[in-house]
């Protein structure tokens, strides 16, 4: 009987190899996505995002940050809670990365009026705390 060492091998070299052909692994999404919410900006180089889907972080002081823009925010638009630091409400369009709730680069950044958050029933229990102490 011949040996079937040479059959597999060729079946092998015509099967797609899953090495070669994997598919995109979990991470930074491609797809540009709309989120709104709180945008919170408690200190310096800190900021977070908190929409109906869970807090995201933008950028910690001395670690991660999205690359573009953050909202600018009107004085009616944004409530001071440390100096000029504080929250507003904001749709931000980002490329995120669902696995760790960072935002990884934001493309379009635009302020809303505080009212648009606060009578958003999914972000009613997602307010920002107004006291950085209580954070």
């Amino acid at each position: 009987m011949r040996s079937l060492a040479p059959l597999l091998l060729a079946l092998a070299a015509l099967s797609p190899c899953a090495c070669a052909t994997a598919a995109p692994t979990a991470g930074a999404s491609s797809a540009p996505v709309l989120r709104c919410g709180w945008f919170d900006n408690p200190t310096p180089g800190n900021a977070w995002l908190t929409d109906a889907q869970g807090r995201w972080l933008v950028g910690i002081q001395g670690g991660h940050q999205a690359r573009g823009d953050w909202p600018d925010f009107s004085d009616d638009r944004w409530v001071s809670t440390n100096g000029h630091h504080g929250y507003g409400c904001a749709c931000l369009r980002v490329v995120d990365d669902p696995r760790t709730h960072e935002i990884r680069r934001i493309l379009r950044a635009r302020a809303r009026p505080l009212a648009a958050c606060e009578h958003d029933p999914a972000l009613r229990k997602r307010h920002p705390v107004a006291d950085s102490a209580q954070r």
